[in-house]
This record gives C-alpha cells, structure tokens and sequence, in this order.
C-alpha cells in the first residue's frame, strides 16, 4: 500500500495518492527513466502518495535520491530486443485490477505504452480511475531507422487509439502538443522538464579527466551524450566529428553512450574517446570537461541531454525542434538549424568549435538559460495536471469503460 506521509507542503492542498507506471526507470539510463524519478520523488516530496509500478530489471540496484522517495512495486518483465539494459513489463492487468481495487489511487500516469502500460490503462479504465498517459517517446519515428518506415502511420493510428481512451496525454513540448492535437489526440497538455543544476554544473570540469582524453584547456573537446544508435542520427555526429577535426586537427571528440551501433562507429573511428554509458556525477563530469555538444537527433520528443549540456556550460549544436527548439537561440547560447538539413549542421557544429572566445560566450549563456528550468516548477505543473484530470474524469461523469469498448 502507499506509504502514509506527514509533509507541510500540502496544507491548504488535495493529499492524492497516484499510481505512476512506466516501463523505466533508474538504475536504467534514458531520459525517460530519469524524467519518471524526477516525477515521482518530486510528488513525493510536495506530499502526496505515489506509487512507482515498474518492471523488475535484469540486476535491480539501489539508486537512493536525496530525499524522500515513491513506493515501487515491480512486476515481470522481459528484456527488449535491441536494447541491452532495458526490459518491457508483461501485461499484469489482473494483478493491477486487485491492487487498485483494494487500495484505489485518486489517478493513474501511464508513461509508456508498452504490455504494462496498456495493462495499467486497462485496468484504470475498467474500475473508473482518472488517468493520464505520457507520450515520452516516438515510436513511430524509430520505425522508419529499423526499415519498417510503411508502419509509422499503423504505428500513429494505435497511439492515438491508446492516448485518447485516457483523460488526457502530456508531452514535453508546445510543438509536440501542437503536432498531436492537429494528429487527433485530445486534451494534449504540456508536461515540461526541468533540469538538476547543481548535478550538471560547469563547476565539474575536469582537468585530470580531458588529460586523459589527450586535451590541455587550450585544446576543443566535443562531446556526443546518448544512445549509439540509428534513430539518433549517429552517422551525421560522426560527419559532424569529421568536418570538425579536419578544420581543427588538435579538437578531440568524445562519444558518451551505449548502443547497438556502438561497436561499429568505434571500429571505423578508433581516433574518437569512446567513454561508455555514465550516470549521475561521473556523466556531469564528462559534460562540463567538454567545449561544445553535437547532438544530431531527429527523433526526440523532448531531449534531456540538450539541457544537461546547456546547464554544464557548452554550446549546443541541434535540429531546431523539442528542447533546443524551445531553449536554444542561434548564436546566443547555442546554435539550431532547420530539420533535415545535415549540411547546415556539420557546418553549425565547425563554426561553433573553430572560435574559443564564442564557444565560451555561447556556454556562459546556455548556463544562464538552464538556470530557469526548475524541476520544482515543472512538478507543480503536473499537479495542476492530475487534479485537472481527476476533475475531469468525474465532471464526464466516468466514461472510461464506454471508451474501453468503442476503442476496442
């Protein structure tokens, strides 16, 4: 059962308990997996009652936070195809349906669609429960880097079916809650991010470690943070390295990230620092060591990385859309350019690391603009949303089920 907690915060405001369930989570290492912690530690600490169902993961490892933190319940779950590390939840809908019953959360945040999630609408739906959905991921994009492009549409078609059976879905950005609504999804509201300023910090840079990446503090260090993989456009990082390295032959490049694609890129480019997946201070440290972030991804739906980066000082180079198209303005604390137009990019990316002065210019005021992404502020925005849902599940008079059935 939730943990009953004691905490000032919610004097004068609705105690809820909530259920969050997600198919990741910490110890994995995705920004998907780290926006749910952030979540439900923040509930957490703002005084409701949060339970964190999640898949049991291949080696389950502590990973406490600085303070009080959600219940979890794990359940079955198998690793999935292609993604080392990650596992998806087997669809425990009966399992869900006794919990609830027993113990009723006020309202539901599904924040993936895979078996568990699908299992957790279900069941929210079946016992009349108010009930959010997150679209955290673009499914359908991935398809066409993993040569099933002719089903993005089939793929669009059963993520809408499954977003709209709920009381509303959250998306990171304005552009994607835009993109959605005009898609057919409805009641799509913003549920931004925020960003740990203290973790990710200029003040962790490293002199021992670029040393070891072959760098004094004269020479450039650009970084790549994330997954290794063809649906983050990793060949266009590699051009990116290259057109840089050959304008600049001292600058290093160093990739940070685990991935199918990772053995490869690392065999065809043994001149590039090839650091492995980081986590928590060591990862800040690799950040803040760096000059400039090359992040050529064309699938996200928010990008936690561009705002790590942003917050440890460096200057961002990325496809004008989800973080950077909300936080990144050209040539004033990093540099954007039209989706698709890879040309632009490389050319952005050795503009940005041949003048040392504008790199430091353009990394002092990134750090400025993540300093105003408060993860306190985002959460107090995803109350405002749950209590709107609840008020809304039960001002529509509890249509769930009559949804359930037109949807199936």
């Amino acid at each position: 059962m939730p943990r009953e907690l004691s905490c000032p915060a919610v004097e004068g405001r609705r105690r809820l308990a909530i259920a969050v369930v997600t198919e990741t989570y910490p110890p994995e290492i995705n920004g998907v997996a780290n926006t749910m912690r952030q979540l439900a530690d923040g509930l957490v600490a703002r005084g409701h009652s949060v339970s964190v169902i999640r898949p049991r993961q291949g080696v389950e490892r502590v990973v406490a936070g600085p303070g009080p933190e959600a219940e979890q319940l794990l359940v079955p779950g198998l690793p999935i195809p292609g993604y080392r590390g990650l596992r998806f939840g087997l669809p425990v809908y009966r399992r869900l349906r006794r919990r609830w019953r027993r113990c009723r959360p006020d309202v539901v945040y599904v924040a993936t669609q895979g078996p568990l999630g699908h299992a957790a609408l279900h069941a929210a739906c079946t016992l009349d429960i108010a009930v959010l959905t997150g679209f955290h991921t673009q499914f359908h994009q991935y398809s066409r880097h993993y040569g099933f492009g002719l089903l993005m549409r089939p793929i669009m078609r059963a993520l809408r079916q499954f977003h709209n059976r709920s009381d509303g879905t959250l998306v990171p950005t304005r552009t994607l809650e835009h993109r959605l609504h005009d898609d057919g999804f409805r009641n799509v509201r913003v549920f931004g991010r925020g960003v740990d300023t203290q973790l990710f910090s200029p003040a962790r840079r490293c002199a021992a470690l670029r040393r070891s990446w072959g760098c004094d503090e004269d020479s450039v260090v650009a970084l790549y943070v994330g997954r290794i993989a063809a649906e983050k456009n990793i060949g266009l990082a590699v051009r990116a390295f290259a057109a840089i390295t050959q304008r600049q032959p001292g600058t290093r490049c160093v990739f940070v990230g685990d991935g199918p694609a990772l053995e490869a890129v690392r065999r065809e480019h043994p001149e590039h620092v090839f650091a492995g997946a980081r986590v928590g201070a060591e990862l800040a440290r690799h950040y803040a060591s760096a000059d400039c972030f090359i992040f050529p991804s064309l699938t996200e739906t928010f990008g936690n990385v561009v705002t790590e980066a942003m917050a440890s000082g460096l200057a961002v180079v990325a496809f004008d859309d989800a973080a950077a198209h909300e936080y990144v303005s050209s040539w004033c604390n990093g540099v954007v350019v039209p989706m698709g137009c890879d040309q632009a990019f490389v050319d952005a990316a050795v503009a940005v690391a041949a003048d040392g002065h504008r790199l430091r210019r353009l990394g002092r005021a990134a750090r400025a603009t993540a300093e105003t992404l408060s993860w306190d502020r985002v959460i107090e925005s995803v109350e405002r949303r749950l209590l709107e849902a609840i008020r809304h599940h039960a001002g529509s008079g509890g249509k769930h089920e009559s949804m359930a059935a037109a949807a199936e």
